[in-house]
C-alpha cells in the first residue's frame, strides 16, 4: 500500500487506507478480522452515536479501555468529530482516573467492566462527585453489570453496540490543527501533565515511522502488545495502520498469550519491555523460537537484563533500541537494525523523521555540547506536542523559543549521528561534581550473587553529595551490606560508591502504561529517614 500520500489529518489516514483497500485487514482480535472499509464504517457510526451524546470539535471522550477493538473505533470516531481522545490506563483507580476525567473536563467516559474481572463502574462511583461534573455519559464496552452503583446513576450509560447501530455521520470535523490525543505524564514527582497532540503531528509520524521502518512491507504484520493508552502502543499500532498492513490487538499482557499469539499469527516486527523479551525467551525452547520476526523494538527497563540483546540475539532475536516519550512521541528515533549489538542495544538512535533535530546542551553552563558529552537533551521535529492541556505554563518551561522539546534525558551525541540515550536527568546523580548515571553503579551491585535487582539515589549529607542503594534480594539470602559497598570500592571511584546499602522487599511504585515506575522522590525519603534514625 502507498505511502506516497501524506495524509493532512488522522481522519483522512484511515479514510485514503479504506478507500485504496478496503478489504485488507487492519485489526485482528480473538476471531474477528477487522477491514479497513469495516473500520471505517464503524467509527463514522460511533461518531454519530457520540454526536448524539453532545460530543463535538474540542470535547474531549476519556478512553478507559485495553487492547480491543473498541478503542480504534472510539479513536477514530473522535478524530471525526474534532474531539480529544484522553487516554486512560486500565490499572488506574479511583483517585488516578478522578483526576484525568476531571482536569481534562471528560464529557464522556468509555469502559470494559466485564475486562479482567475489573469492576470499572464500581471504580468510577467511589470517584469524587466534584470530578464527574462534566461527564455526561458511560460508553460500556460489553456485557454491563444488571445494576450500576447508586452515585453514578445520574450519568447516562450507552452500550457500545448501541453506537455502532448508529446511522453514518455526514459532517467531518477532522482538521490538520485540531487537537486530538492527550496522554499523561507518568507523574513520578508530581500530578500528571497532560500532552496534547494534533492531527496533523500523529498523521504525519505514523506515516514517516510506516516508511522508515519497512512496514510496508507485504508481509507486514504486527503485535499491539504495548496498552494504546501509552504513546509507545499507540505509535506501533498507528504505524502498522498506516502502512496498511494488519496489526493483532493484544488484549491483556500474559506473556502466555503473547508466545501462543507469536506461534499463531507470524508476525514481523513487534515491540515491548526488557522484562517481556526475557521472559518470552525463558519461555519458548528452541535455538531460534521466533523466526519470523525480523527485529523487534524495545525498551531497556530493568538494569539487571543488560546483557539481554546479546543472548537474544543468539537465539535469532535481533533487539534494537529507540527513543520516544509522550511529548515527542514514541519511535522519534530508531538505532540501526544493521548495527553491531553494541550499539543497536542501547537507547536512542537516528531520528525517524529527517526534519527532526536533537541537540545536548550542558545543564549548568547552558552551552551546547559536541559527541561524546554528556548533558540535557533536547528534540525538535514535526512530531512534537502542540503543548501540555490546560498548563501553560509547564509548556512554556519544557519547550524552548525555537521549538525544542526539553525532554529531561541524559544523553550524548553519537559522532556516527543521532545520539545515545544514557538516563533520565532526574535520575542523574551529581557526585563530586561530576554527572553520575546511577545504572552505573546499580549494574556494578547486580553482579554481586543474591542481588536481584538495585537502584541508586543521592542524598546530601554534612559531608556533601553521597550516593545510597536498595537492592531486593534473591529468595533466602540475606544482606551483606559491608560486602557490597568493598564491592564497589574495588570496581568504582570513591564517590560513586553508595554509603549505605539497604534491602527492601519492593520499590515505590506509580503505575505507567509500559508497566510500573519507581519513583526516586520517595526512595529519596526512605534514604533521608534511615539514615536519620
Amino acid at each position: 500500500m502507498s505511502l506516497a500520500r501524506p495524509a493532512a489529518d488522522v481522519w483522512t489516514l484511515l479514510a485514503d487506507l479504506a478507500e485504496e483497500a478496503p478489504e485488507a485487514i487492519a485489526f485482528i482480535h480473538g476471531k474477528q478480522r477487522i477491514s479497513f472499509a469495516k473500520l471505517l464504517e464503524s467509527a463514522l457510526r460511533t461518531a454519530q452515536g457520540l454526536s448524539d451524546l453532545g460530543v463535538g470539535p474540542g470535547d474531549r471522550v476519556a478512553l478507559w479501555l485495553p487492547n480491543i477493538p473498541a478503542y480504534p473505533i472510539l479513536y477514530f470516531a473522535c478524530m471525526r468529530l474534532g474531539a480529544i481522545a484522553v487516554a486512560v490506563n486500565t490499572r488506574y483507580r479511583a483517585v488516578e482516573v478522578a483526576d484525568i476525567v476531571g482536569r481534562s473536563g471528560a464529557k464522556v467516559l468509555a469502559c470494559a467492566p466485564g475486562f479482567r474481572r475489573i469492576d470499572f463502574l464500581s471504580i468510577l462511583a467511589e470517584v469524587e462527585l466534584a470530578a464527574l461534573d462534566k461527564l455526561v455519559a458511560i460508553v460500556v464496552v460489553g456485557e454491563e453489570p444488571a445494576t450500576a452503583p447508586k452515585s453514578i446513576e445520574r450519568l447516562r450509560r450507552v452500550s457500545f453496540d448501541r453506537l455502532l447501530s448508529r446511522p453514518r455521520r455526514g459532517a467531518n470535523q477532522a482538521r490538520a490543527n485540531a487537537p486530538c490525543n492527550i496522554f499523561t505524564t507518568s507523574g513520578t514527582t508530581s500530578a500528571p501533565k497532560f500532552v496534547l497532540h494534533r492531527q496533523g503531528a500523529i498523521a504525519g509520524h505514523a506515516q514517516q515511522v510506516a516508511r522508515v521502518f519497512g512496514f510496508d512491507a507485504a508481509e507486514t504484520l504486527t503485535l499491539s502488545i504495548l496498552p494504546l493508552c501509552g504513546v509507545f502502543g499507540f505509535n506501533q499500532t498507528l504505524a502498522t495502520l498506516a502502512a496498511g498492513r494488519p496489526c493483532v490487538l493484544v488484549e491483556s499482557y500474559e506473556i502466555e498469550e503473547i508466545a501462543r499469539l507469536i506461534t499463531a499469527h507470524q508476525p514481523t516486527t513487534m515491540f515491548g519491555s526488557d522484562d517481556m523479551y526475557a521472559r518470552l525467551l525463558e519461555l519458548v525452547p528452541g535455538e531460534q523460537p521466533f523466526p519470523s520476526i525480523k527485529w523487534a523494538g524495545y525498551g531497556a527497563f530493568n538494569a539487571s537484563l543488560d546483557q539481554l540483546p546479546e543472548q537474544a540475539e543468539k537465539r535469532g532475536l535481533r533487539l534494537c533500541g529507540l527513543y520516544g516519550m509522550s511529548e515527542v512521541q514514541a519511535l522519534y528515533a530508531r538505532q540501526p537494525i544493521d548495527s553491531p549489538v553494541a550499539r543497536r542495544k542501547l537507547g536512542g538512535g537516528l531520528t525517524v523523521s529527517p526534519l527532526a533535530h536533537v541537540r545536548v546542551r550542558d545543564p549548568e553552563s547552558g552551552a551546547l555540547l559536541g559527541p561524546g558529552r554528556p548533558g540535557a537533551l533536547e528534540c525538535a521535529g514535526p512530531s512534537i506536542m502542540a503543548g501540555y492541556y490546560g498548563n501553560e505554563a509547564a509548556t512554556k518551561t519544557t519547550v524552548t523559543d525555537d521549538g525544542y522539546v526539553r525532554t529531561g534525558d541524559l544523553a550524548e551525541l553519537d559522532p556516527r549521528g543521532g545520539f545515545t540515550f544514557l538516563s533520565r536527568m532526574g535520575d542523574v546523580l551529581r557526585l563530586s561534581g561530576f554527572l553520575v548515571n546511577p545504572l552505573e553503579i546499580e549494574s556494578h551491585i547486580q553482579k554481586l550473587p543474591g542481588i536481584a535487582d538495585c537502584q541508586t539515589i543521592a542524598v546530601a549529607r554534612p559531608d556533601g553529595v553521597r550516593a545510597v542503594s536498595f537492592v531486593i534480594l534473591q529468595p533466602g539470602v540475606a544482606l551483606d551490606e559491608a560486602g557490597v559497598i568493598a564491592h564497589c570500592r574495588r570496581g568504582l571511584a570513591n564517590y560513586k560508591v553508595p554509603m549505605r546499602v539497604f534491602a527492601v522487599d519492593d520499590y515505590p511504585k506509580t503505575p505507567s502504561p509500559n508497566g510500573f515506575k519507581i519513583q526516586r522522590t520517595k526512595l529519596r525519603e526512605m534514604a533521608e529517614r534511615l539514615l536519620s534514625a
